[in-house]
């Protein structure tokens, strides 16, 4: 056991530093995204159904890409290729972490002095990646169910006992 003194203020804390959005984006496309899994996963709205959401998801360093329904029907687009749900997923995860980071989740090697979303695409589907499972599509979508419910709860000053665990922006004292 670590003396109290050895341990870190986020070690004594409940709370955690979040890193902030490297850019500032617009959640109704992409409303959910995360680099968690060893993937890139998340949400992405239709173009063509308000209804209708897709689970995407790319790992890394296979670059295997996923793309469903939310009621788990494959995504037309996604036939051998990343279709315009992956592109828009790679897109605003670049916007939430910033390229830099993406590319070494992803262990992409954007191969130009400043890689952008562009090149990181570009780099991925050069390797010819193979469409892979759903399996994980239930787990995100659940993720992403999760997080919306958070923003239904009436505004309150009380803690909730189930978000201690919670992440927060402002450092602990």
């Amino acid at each position: 056991m670590h003396g109290r003194s050895a341990l870190s203020v986020w070690e004594r804390s409940s709370t955690a530093r979040v890193v902030p959005a490297a850019r500032p984006r617009k959640l109704a496309k992409v409303p959910f995204v995360e680099l968690a899994d060893g993937r890139l996963q998340g949400v992405v709205s239709s173009g063509s159904d308000i209804g209708r959401v897709y689970v995407s998801s790319v790992a890394a360093g296979s670059y295997t890409f996923a793309c469903g329904t939310n009621n788990n029907r494959p995504c037309g687009g996604a036939n051998g290729y990343f279709c315009n749900h992956l592109r828009a997923l790679v897109g605003e995860a670049v916007l939430q972490y910033g390229v830099e980071r993406v590319a070494r989740y992803l262990k992409v090697e954007a191969g130009t002095a400043e890689p952008d979303a562009t090149a990181l695409l570009a780099a991925m589907t050069a390797t010819r990646p193979a469409q892979g499972d759903r399996s994980a599509s239930a787990q995100v979508f659940s993720r992403f169910l999760r997080h919306l419910s958070y923003l239904e709860l009436p505004a309150d000053t009380r803690p909730l006992p189930e978000m201690q665990w919670f992440p927060t922006t402002r450092a602990a004292a």
